[in-house]
């Protein structure tokens, strides 16, 4: 059996540090700092099940400061033994947490948030192509996976037990998970790894649950990371993680909502729907909006205008994802409140019937095809039918599209089967208006 000496390795050196350089093509989503010593030895040390069980808390203790070991994971080869021990060291505390009662004393506490900070906080650097084009799909590109993920993926797993854990006290952790933590952890959201991102997002999760006093700090940094994307840099890998956890966020809030929840609808949530980055994000933003209107209806008509508002001009992309949305919306409107922006809705519908993009023009004509959407233009034929009958005519003749001169066909004809008088009246005007 090995020695339980002193290990050989320490994670805290005097000597300066010096980052991992990146490929010039390729780069990993973290910058490692590693100590200058050309080599670090561990010790292998024996399993829980091979010492007694007085001794195991010892060897918890001496695993968690060797898990706060660094290697360079940009040179594969190298120190692949101490690698392999590190890896096994985590697996195996990450099962004593998950096994035992009574593990996680007073003392481990500063240990394992050492560990945790140690192996996880550090720069993200910027992207290599900063600059976003217009109509970027996310797909289109390969995810930059990080070397080190087979260490990175037990740590998380690791935390996330010590967290829910029966035994973790929330009282004593709190002098260690605090804003500067939550600050830290949030910052790691911009990793280019998807795998880190949605252990990240568990992570945070869970402190937002248990922390009751971190709650509205976190909520404050989040939209503080959320202006910086919108209004300064577009550029943030973890805008979908964060809104899905906020989507949970807002199905617990209280009616009457805050003034702090209703700013954020409008000033975050919103805003949110220009940059050109907005398919990497849109489902999780599209549930976040429609959690808010299901809370409370009475800022439906505000959304709709401000949708309105930021509708894209020359991305038919972005169009037909601001067409779901507005549909998700309308679902869930009552009549009156659709009357309410029943006019500047449909003028934007208008132009979107008349647009020579097929995927914009089909999706637009595709509300035809819900009946609780025709259930509402029903109720408010006046004021729709004057406002779509001469695009629907019009493009019933010059659409390039066939696929679309069947889906006004039937528009038309549903419009003439809600009020033939008026559909009369449309058309004679329409006719007017041309001789004139």
């Amino acid at each position: 059996m090995p020695s339980m000496n002193k290990l050989k390795a320490t994670m805290t050196p005097k000597d300066p540090i010096i980052p991992i350089g990146k490929s010039p093509r390729r780069r990993k989503s973290s910058r490692f700092h590693i100590d200058v010593q050309p080599y670090q030895e561990l010790e292998k040390y024996p399993h829980f099940n091979e010492v007694p069980i007085s001794q195991r808390q010892e060897l918890f203790i001496r695993k968690l400061a060797q898990c706060t070991v660094l290697f360079d994971f940009g040179d594969v080869d190298s120190n692949l033994k101490g690698k392999e021990i590190k890896r096994q060291a985590l697996q195996e505390i990450l099962e004593y947490v998950a096994t035992n009662r009574g593990v996680i004393t007073e003392s481990i506490y500063p240990k394992v948030i050492r560990l945790f900070a140690v192996n996880l906080f550090r720069t993200i650097p910027p992207p290599l192509n900063p600059t976003v084009a217009e109509g970027y799909e996310e797909d289109e590109d390969e995810p930059v996976f990080e070397s080190a993920w087979p260490h990175l993926q037990l740590v998380y797993e690791f935390f996330l037990r010590f967290v829910e854990s029966p035994d973790f006290n929330v009282s004593i952790a709190k002098n260690y998970i605090d804003e500067r933590f939550v600050l830290q952890l949030l910052e790691l959201f911009d990793s280019e790894d998807p795998r880190e991102r949605d252990f990240l997002k568990t992570t945070l999760h869970r402190i937002y649950g248990k922390f009751l006093g971190l709650r509205a700090f976190i909520r404050k940094s989040i939209n503080n990371i959320f202006y910086q994307f919108i209004y300064e840099t577009e550029q943030f890998n973890g805008v979908a993680e964060l809104l899905e956890i906020l989507g949970s966020i807002i199905n617990g809030f209280a009616l009457p909502l805050k003034q702090e929840h209703i700013t954020f609808l409008f000033k975050v949530l919103i805003p949110l729907h220009k940059p050109s980055s907005l398919g990497s994000y849109y489902p999780q933003l599209v549930y976040c909006v429609v959690q808010f209107l299901e809370k409370d209806g009475s800022y439906t008509k505000d959304v709709i205008l401000q949708l309105l508002k930021y509708w894209p001009k020359v991305n038919s992309a972005k169009e037909v994802m601001f067409l779901n949305e507005v549909e998700e919306i309308v679902d869930l409107t009552d009549s009156h409140t659709f009357g309410e922006f029943v006019d500047p809705l449909f003028r934007r519908l208008a132009f979107c019937v008349g647009s020579s993009h097929f995927q914009v023009a089909e999706r637009t004509l595709l509300f035809w095809n819900n009946e609780y959407f025709l259930t509402l233009m029903n109720e408010h034929i006046d004021i729709i039918l004057p406002i779509m009958y001469p695009v629907l005519y019009e493009n019933s003749k010059s659409h390039w599209n066939r696929t679309i001169h069947g889906l006004i066909y039937n528009a038309l004809k549903l419009y003439m089967e809600m009020n033939y008088d008026l559909f009369g009246k449309c058309a004679d005007k329409y006719n007017e208006d041309r001789r004139l």
